[in-house]
């Protein structure tokens, strides 16, 4: 699985390249700018999502386009993938991080989760 994922980081990488970003190699500067560039792609695309599911309750004429709603979740992960190198993450890193970040939302549930406290985030070392 984590080949997989590696893989995916390396396709994004080269297609960043070929389009001109080297998100391994951006200055601070640049990493805010394309940290906001992405996650603005990232509410287009969820946006572009939504359009894909009836969700106007009064309109009658809207079809599911499950289709649709499948390729935007890949251009989804195609923006988390370089917002992730952007912020100098590998598929390692991704893999640990979300590992860790599962443990912790599953100690939520058992402990009921009624008071909002990050600090649980802490524990997971970056």
């Amino acid at each position: 699985m984590s080949d997989m994922l590696k893989e995916i980081f390396d396709l994004q990488e080269n297609l960043n390249k070929r389009i001109g970003i080297d998100t391994a190699n951006l200055n601070e500067e640049e990493q805010i700018k394309w940290t906001l560039n992405y996650t603005r792609a990232l509410s287009q695309e969820t946006a572009e999502l939504i359009d894909s599911v009836p969700w106007k309750w009064w309109a009658k004429y809207q079809k599911f386009d499950k289709q649709n709603a499948k390729i935007e979740v890949v251009d989804l992960f195609h923006f988390v993938v370089s917002l992730a190198q952007t912020l100098g993450m590998s598929a390692d890193d991704v893999h640990q991080i979300y590992t860790k970040k599962n443990e912790v939302n599953h100690q939520r549930q058992e402990t009921g989760y009624a008071v909002k406290d990050d600090t649980d985030n802490r524990s997971i070392n970056v």
